[in-house]
């Protein structure tokens, strides 16, 4: 059931995977509807070398609404090449860009070997550092070796960075909170087979470190399923979990899911978890989204 919640003026999407050509078709209507649901600027994710210069050039398009990232997703750590440094590191001193990722260690599909993950994770550590730019970071099933690699650079990481789509427990939420992180919470919250356990560790996190997120593999499952809902509805299944799980009063913690999202169905999420293409949009998943005050460490520039 829908219900009117009324939704900030000025959000920002730290997370949308606008340059997935899934979104050839819509992208234009992605971003009007967004507008519509109050979130006017956004942070397009760079996965790789290619997607991190198309995402630049959304931002070339849509100045005065988008930024990115530039990065390399662990899942893409094998095609990373010595050479393809001086490309990203010339990509990351763009002003356009304001963080640098999707970074980090994905041991759970293993679509790169571990030592060429940690290895370009290291890498992007080093030029987060040298830029002084905030960290996207991605983590699953690598907790210790994330963590261990983290804390060689976390001292020289002044800008921080964000630890999202969280879905662990509370013992690797206080080992990224120790490290100034931010965590970005999704709806897995709301998921009775795995994401019971987040609604505890969500009263352990401070409000001013907490990211309320959507993404894609993360989207609250509606009546024990996981059906498509839209944007209102998001919001409200997220928030009431948050009622009974945490001393953070609902109105402080809004899923700002946007209308953007009402394009994105469920086969488009599971073609962008694998990697494939050309999926039309097919009922409303939504990817991430995070309130503005939750990011600031993102430096979005006006």
């Amino acid at each position: 059931m829908e219900m009117a919640l009324s939704a900030p003026t000025d959000l920002i999407d730290i997370g949308l995977n606008l340059t997935h050509d899934s979104f050839d078709t819509d992208r234009d209507s992605v971003l009007a509807r967004a507008a519509e649901q109050g979130v006017h600027r956004m942070i397009v994710t760079g996965s790789d070398i290619a997607h991190s210069r198309r995402a630049l050039e959304l931002v070339a398009d849509v100045p005065a609404r988008l930024r990115s990232t530039a990065g390399v997703h662990p899942h893409h750590a094998s095609q990373f090449a010595a050479h393809d440094r001086n490309e990203l590191m010339a990509l990351v001193h763009d002003p356009g860009v304001v963080a640098v990722g999707e970074c980090g260690l994905d041991y759970f599909r293993n679509f790169s070997s571990h030592e060429d993950q940690e290895r370009v994770f290291r890498m992007q550590l080093e030029i987060a550092t040298s830029v002084n730019k905030p960290v996207f970071l991605h983590q699953r099933d690598a907790h210790e070796p994330f963590t261990a690699i983290l804390r060689d650079y976390i001292g020289a990481l002044s800008a921080g960075g964000v630890a999202h789509c969280f879905t662990a427990g509370r013992a690797e939420a206080g080992a990224y909170l120790d490290m100034g992180l931010y965590i970005g919470i999704t709806g897995w919250i709301c998921d009775e087979r795995r994401g019971m356990h987040l609604r505890e560790v969500a009263r352990y996190i401070p409000q001013d470190r907490l990211l309320k997120c959507s993404c894609s593999i993360g989207t609250p499952r509606v009546n024990g399923i996981g059906s498509p809902v839209g944007a209102t509805t998001l919001k409200l299944h997220i928030a009431l979990p948050m009622r009974n799980s945490s001393k953070i009063p609902v109105p402080d913690w809004p899923i700002w899911s946007t209308a953007a999202s009402t394009a994105y169905g469920s086969n488009r999420s599971q073609a962008m978890s694998r990697g494939a293409s050309k999926v039309p949009p097919n009922g409303a998943r939504p990817i991430c989204r995070s309130p503005a005050s939750a990011i600031c460490a993102m430096q979005t520039t006006r």
